[in-house]
């Protein structure tokens, strides 16, 4: 039935038969008679098909992600047989925020990289929610995010920086992170009305922006530590900061965790530093 499921699956992400067939490197009516069997076993009709393309039932939609779990759980044990057999290293699947990326993750890759050469690794720099559910369908292990829930990891501070140039910075625009960042979330929360004159991917076009004089940013001080103790950038008194966020580790649950990811679990955890 594995296979079936994610026939099932493709067809709902891409939309069509075609589409879903191509890549699944079957031919359409290969595709379509998985899905019959599919929906032989559930006793249900799983897919309507249309001029647009095909679209889950009412039965389908209740499918959907109860399927994502059932194949993340199977891939999930395939990974732990295989690690406990020796098969290979293990691998680790960690997402995290631009700012933990960036600033707070590097030192304790390098760590568990130095300690674990063979185990293959995949950072990917994501938004809280899209790691929370990255999470949910399987394809991460493990996150590092600004979230209310999870294993506290440290405290973050977001502080108002500018160029030491820029004239009257009580009155400049804001340079900030596309909607759904938690800095951007920050922002608009504690900054209601504030003027967006740019908004950004990374910390690294934000803080070179700001430095330039285009206006001021909320951002976390490990991000301009260095900026501020140069004079690149000065740190721009407000009532409302410094803001305090909770940087958490989230995952699916201990014994879900495949063993390299449990061991940067553990490490992460020996190394984290609460503040308050």
């Amino acid at each position: 039935m594995l296979d079936e499921l994610k026939h099932f699956l493709l067809i709902v992400d891409h939309g069509t038969f075609t589409e879903a067939a191509r890549r699944a490197h079957l031919s359409q009516p290969a595709l379509t008679a998985s899905v019959h069997r599919l929906e032989g076993w559930f006793g249900a009709r799983l897919l309507s098909r249309g001029p647009g393309g095909a679209a889950p039932t009412a039965a389908g939609a209740a499918l959907v992600p109860r399927a994502r779990a059932a194949l993340a759980a199977v891939e999930d044990g395939r990974r732990a047989v295989a690690e406990i057999e020796g098969l290979h290293a293990g691998e680790v699947r960690l997402g995290a925020g631009a700012t933990a990326c960036t600033y707070f993750l590097p030192p304790v890759l390098a760590k568990f990289r130095a300690k674990h050469p063979a185990v293959r690794f995949l950072l990917r720099e994501a938004t809280a929610d899209e790691v929370l559910s990255a999470l949910h369908e399987g394809t991460l292990d493990l996150g590092l995010v600004v979230s209310d829930e999870g294993e506290l990891w440290r405290e973050d501070e977001l502080i108002l920086v500018a160029s030491p140039a820029l004239a009257s910075p009580e009155r400049a625009p804001f340079v900030t992170f596309g909607r759904g960042s938690s800095t951007r979330t920050l922002l608009e929360q504690h900054f209601p009305g504030a003027q967006v004159v740019m908004e950004l991917g990374s910390i690294a076009s934000v803080k070179g922006n700001v430095r330039a004089g285009i206006g001021i940013a909320l951002v976390s001080r490990q991000a301009v530590e260095h900026d501020l103790s140069v004079g690149r950038l000065v740190e721009v008194p407000h009532p409302a900061t410094p803001i305090v966020r909770p940087l958490r580790i989230v995952h699916r649950g201990l014994d879900r965790l495949p063993p390299a990811a449990a061991r940067l679990r553990a490490m992460l955890l020996a190394r984290r530093q609460p503040s308050g």
